[in-house]
């Protein structure tokens, strides 16, 4: 008896998921919507980092691809990405003063403009700026030699953040 309850309950879920009501990933990715497009988001931050800007479009694609099943356009999909970096600071956020004054702690900032255009559902379109940081210490190893894992990390939340307000309504 229980075994039917369970079996009941999956094939309720799979049609809700078949249906766009409902969406394993927690995502509410709108009826109908069937493909996205994300335009590289040029390095517009006073401070430049050559690989900011392919690094961060690829890394919100990579987050699309793998939470959902929408298929990809180089243009005027259902779901459009489009915006820019704005920021990309560093910043001491701890002061240590041993014989010289110096940061003993670091902050990275990075911050996106997006603009989402959902065609399907215009009402949740938005245009939105996100930002993210990580702090680091260069006692002992320096920046240059942690940027790209602190980037890496920094992608990761920003895409995640993006992705909830495009699909999960947060």
């Amino acid at each position: 008896m229980r075994k039917r309850g369970y079996i009941l309950l999956f094939a309720m879920l799979m049609l809700l998921n078949a249906c766009g009501i409902y969406s394993f990933t927690g995502g509410s990715i709108s009826a109908g919507m069937k493909t996205v497009s994300v335009s590289l988001f040029e390095n517009n931050a006073p401070l430049v980092v050559p690989i900011l800007s392919q690094s961060f479009t690829e890394a919100l694609k990579d987050r699309i691809r793998t939470q959902t099943s929408l298929s990809f356009l180089r243009t005027n999909g259902d779901a459009d990405f489009q915006g820019r970096i704005t920021d990309y600071n560093i910043q001491p956020v701890a002061i240590q003063g041993d014989q010289q004054v110096s940061a003993g702690l670091n902050r990275l900032t990075i911050t996106v403009q997006v603009k989402y255009t959902n065609t399907i559902e215009p009402d949740k379109s938005f245009e939105q700026s996100f930002t993210r940081f990580r702090d680091f210490s260069t006692q002992g190893s320096a920046f240059a030699s942690q940027e790209q894992a602190l980037i890496k990390d920094i992608n990761a939340q920003l895409t995640e953040d993006i992705y909830n307000r495009a699909f999960a309504n947060w």
